[in-house]
């Protein structure tokens, strides 16, 4: 399983979704986390801006949540 986390450097929730991200991690069910840097590009930060941090599972896919963790809907994306 991958996961998507789009950030910022500066941004506090987007720290905190990450930590609680990798709480929900077991060695049964391991997963891998890319983290973009959303200011890091125009049309980046044109579609997230305030939203961040938003977290995807599948890129293909809805957001499975922004601000703050779903932890429910990461734990049906890892199911």
């Amino acid at each position: 399983m991958h996961f998507t986390l789009y950030s910022r450097s500066y941004c506090h929730l987007c720290q905190d979704m990450l930590d609680a991200l990798n709480a929900l991690q077991t060695p049964e069910r391991p997963f891998t986390v890319e983290v973009i840097d959303v200011d890091a590009d125009e049309a980046l930060v044109a579609r997230f801006d305030e939203l961040v941090p938003v977290l995807y599972a599948d890129l293909n896919q809805p957001e499975l949540c922004h601000y703050f963790l779903d932890e429910s809907a990461v734990k049906t994306a890892l199911a």
